[in-house]
C-alpha cells in the first residue's frame, strides 16, 4: 500500500514509518517540523519507498494513496500549550484535510486520538464507552477538545460519506526518538536523572499514568489499521499504572542517579488517574503490550545517554 503518515517525522511517526517500510509498504511522511525532526527519519531517506514532504496539515494536501494515518499534533502539554490556537487548528484542520484526502482516494484512514479525550476521569480504568470529564475552557482544552472534535469529524465522515475510518485512543507512550525537551514525563525524569538534577514531581506525586513502550504501541496501530470492519474507538496502552512519585524513584534506581525528588504545584486540570481498559483491543485485534516497563525504560535510558 501507499500510506501517507502526517506527523511522519515525529516520535511515533518515525517508528511507524520504519515498521511499515519493513512490511513492504510505501510511505509518504508529511511533517512541518513543528515538533518533528528530520534526524528521526534520517536512516529512511535512502529508501526508494520513503518520501519526506515538508507541509503543514492545516493547509490542504493532495496525494494518490491507499491509506492515511493522521498523527500530526504536538502531544505534550509543554508543546501543545506553546501555541494553543495552532494546536486546535492542527487537530481540526489536520483531521479535516486528511479525511478529505481519504474521501477523494477511497482510502482507509486512522486517527491517532488520545487518552486525553477522557479528561480527568471519574473512574478507572477508562474504557471506550466512557464519555470523559474534560474542562472545555482549561489550559489543556486545546489538545483534549481538539482531539475530541477530530473524533467527531471522523465519525461524521464515516456516516455521511462512508469513509473507512479507524480511531486509536493512545495512552502514554515512551521509547527511543523522544525529544529530550518535549516535556513528557518519561523524558523529563530521565534527563533530570542523567544530569543528577532534582526530579520535578507535580503535586504529591500520587497521580497515576500507564506507560506503553513504543514498539508495542506501533504494533497495535498497525493491527488496527489493517483490521477489517473495525470502526469503533480502540484504547491502545499498557494497563499497568504507576504513580509519578513511583516512576521518579524507579528511574533514579535504573539510572543509578544521585538525583533527589522535588515537588512543585500541580498544573491545572492535570488528570489524577490514567489507566486503559484494553479488553476491546485484546478481543478485536488480539493485541496487548508485551514489553515490561522496566525493560522499556532501560532501552529508553540507553537512547538518552547518547543525546544528553
Amino acid at each position: 500500500m501507499k500510506i501517507v503518515i502526517t506527523g511522519g517525522a515525529g516520535f511515533l511517526g518515525s517508528h511507524l514509518s520504519r515498521s511499515l517500510l519493513g512490511l513492504g509498504h510505501e510511505v509518504l511522511a508529511v511533517d512541518n517540523f513543528y515538533t518533528g525532526n528530520t534526524k528521526n527519519v534520517k536512516d529512511l531517506l535512502d529508501y526508494d519507498s520513503f518520501k519526506l514532504i515538508d507541509h503543514d496539515v492545516t493547509e490542504p494536501f493532495t496525494f494518490d494513496c491507499d491509506g492515511i494515518i493522521n498523527l500530526a499534533c504536538p502531544a505534550s502539554p509543554v508543546q501543545y500549550q506553546r501555541n494553543p490556537i495552532y494546536t486546535l487548528r492542527t487537530n481540526f484542520l489536520g483531521a479535516y484535510n486528511s479525511l478529505d484526502l481519504a474521501h477523494k482516494n477511497s482510502a482507509r484512514i486512522l486517527q491517532a486520538s488520545t487518552s486525553e479525550v477522557y479528561g480527568d476521569p471519574l473512574h478507572s480504568p477508562q474504557n471506550e464507552s466512557y464519555w470523559g470529564n474534560v474542562n472545555p475552557i482549561g489550559i489543556r482544552a486545546c489538545y483534549d477538545e481538539g482531539k475530541r472534535v477530530a473524533e467527531t469529524l471522523f465519525y461524521d465522515y464515516h456516516r455521511k460519506y462512508g469513509v473507512d475510518i479507524r480511531v486509536a485512543r493512545i495512552f502514554n507512550t515512551y521509547g527511543p526518538s523522544m525529544d529530550k525537551n518535549d516535556g513528557r514525563v518519561v523524558s523529563n525524569f530521565i534527563v533530570q536523572a542523567l544530569k543528577s538534577d532534582d526530579i520535578t514531581v507535580y503535586g504529591d506525586g500520587s497521580q497515576t499514568r500507564s506507560f506503553c513502550y513504543v514498539d508495542d504501541l506501533i504494533e497495535g496501530l498497525i493491527k488496527l489499521f489493517f483490521a477489517e470492519d473495525i470502526h469503533e474507538p480502540i484504547n491502545l496502552g499498557n494497563p499497568n499504572p504507576i504513580s509519578m512519585l513511583g516512576l521518579a524513584k524507579e528511574l533514579i534506581f535504573l539510572t543509578a542517579s544521585s538525583s533527589k525528588v522535588s515537588f512543585a504545584p500541580i498544573p491545572a486540570d492535570d488528570p489524577k488517574l490514567r489507566e486503559p481498559d484494553i479488553s476491546r483491543a485484546e478481543e478485536l485485534l488480539g493485541w496487548k503490550p508485551r514489553i515490561h516497563r522496566e525493560t522499556g525504560l532501560i532501552e529508553t535510558i540507553k537512547y538518552f545517554k547518547n543525546i544528553v
